[in-house]
């Protein structure tokens, strides 16, 4: 891709985006998850932070010596600046520094940049091939676009949270930022996308890249996204979808079962070929000749005895037995993990899917590796969160060419 070209001390990992220069303008979780991402695979990514307080998440805990966990985490690899968007010189440097991006991410309510002058009009009329990921609850359109949101309301307004939980119980909300994550990574995704279309598709014939655009991302949509067939199955169907516990709607078995020793174990045979050799792996031969469960139909009209013959099975052993005798049968099982037994199971090492960091606040530390992995062009991790407007000098002077007097005059005016 043609990114813009800004003389500056960039990360020489080799990641795919690396030379990509994203400024991040979001707060919390969705916007950073799409930063982050990027950012674990090389591009530049600036985190533009309020001077004084930065972004809230730095307040969110667990707390290690007064640092946030979720930030060191959350914010690694990217640089932190303070600029006041409030202020009119703080506007101005964020334009300056709009015309040196190729991607920027924000997540005030819908208008809010337009009324500071830096809507896309405004930002492409300087800089055309900006693409501008723009985060909100509800969307930049529609009749509830002004409405304050947050992950929870977009989870719950989704269908999603509707279907968490057992009949007889309420609905379940999930202990993580889902909606905020999964937007993020729609986010990256599609602001990746523009970026394609501007640098590889460019202007056909002229040999010159296309413009940027607008990418328009709310909480609740991706989340919506990931129920795939819901509204073909009530329109055609008439089915809305409730509350089933750890079954599936559509396919059985597939539930959580609980060993002799305690643990729980998830199991999935959705597929005739993976019910036909769990079956058989458990010496349950006799359940495939059983009318009630010889085909998918079948299953899931008698799942509730189907899941008794399982458990009654299950329960007769202990965790390593189970998986001992399952699995190499090509059994579809796996325990259900804390993150002491993550950190603690050799695949995740063998993945370097745990990474550890030195950091001067924390020390060294782990952290989660950088997922996916790609063979030629890998992500890295080099620096957990910074700390607020570290990279003030940096920035301001290589993007803008600003003198350590004209950073120190700005800091003593608050615009940084």
């Amino acid at each position: 891709m043609a990114f813009v070209s800004v003389e500056t001390e960039t990360r020489n990992t080799g990641g795919p985006l690396t030379g990509m220069k994203v400024l991040d303008l979001s707060v919390i979780v969705a916007g950073g998850t799409a930063s982050s991402l990027m950012a674990d695979f090389g591009a530049e990514v600036v985190k533009i932070e309020r001077p004084g307080t930065g972004d809230p998440l730095r307040n969110w805990g667990p707390f290690y010596n007064g640092v946030s966990l979720w930030w060191k985490v959350h914010s690694r690899n990217k640089k932190s600046v303070t600029l006041d968007l409030s202020s009119p010189d703080g506007r101005s440097l964020l334009k300056d520094l709009a015309n040196r991006a190729d991607l920027l991410i924000e997540g005030f309510r819908p208008g809010t940049m337009e009324r500071w002058g830096l809507g896309p009009e405004d930002l492409h009329e300087a800089n055309p091939g900006l693409v501008m990921v723009r985060y909100s609850g509800f969307g930049q359109t529609g009749p509830y676009k002004d409405r304050p949101g947050f992950g929870t309301i977009a989870e719950c307004m989704s269908g999603y949270i509707g279907m968490t939980g057992f009949p007889d119980t309420p609905p379940v909300l999930p202990p993580v930022p889902l909606a905020d994550e999964i937007a993020g990574v729609f986010g990256a995704m599609s602001g990746m996308m523009a970026l394609y279309h501007r640098d590889v598709l460019g202007r056909p014939g002229k040999g010159e890249p296309g413009p940027g655009q607008v990418v328009d991302v709310s909480l609740f949509e991706p989340l919506f996204r990931m129920c795939i067939p819901h509204i073909t199955m009530y329109d055609l169907l008439g089915i809305v979808r409730e509350r089933v516990g750890n079954d599936f709607p559509d396919a059985a078995p597939r539930s959580l079962f609980q060993t002799r020793d305690g643990h729980w174990l998830g199991l999935s045979a959705t597929s005739q070929s993976t019910w036909e050799s769990l079956a058989r792996a458990m010496g349950m031969e006799a359940l495939l000749d059983d009318p009630r469960f010889a085909d998918n139909a079948s299953r899931l009209d008698n799942k509730e005895a189907l899941n008794a013959e399982l458990q009654g099975w299950i329960e007769e052993r202990p965790l390593e037995q189970t998986m001992e005798e399952l699995v190499p049968s090509g059994g579809v099982v796996g325990p259900v993990y804390n993150t002491r037994q993550i950190v603690e199971d050799p695949h995740y090492r063998g993945r370097d899917d745990i990474l550890k960091v030195d950091d001067p606040e924390l020390g060294q530390t782990r952290m989660l590796g950088v997922v996916p992995k790609l063979s030629e062009t890998p992500g890295r991790v080099e620096h957990a969160g910074p700390t607020l407007g570290e990279h003030n000098s940096m920035i301001y002077g290589s993007w803008l060419g600003m003198s350590p007097e004209d950073i120190e005059a700005l800091r003593a005016r608050g615009v940084i």
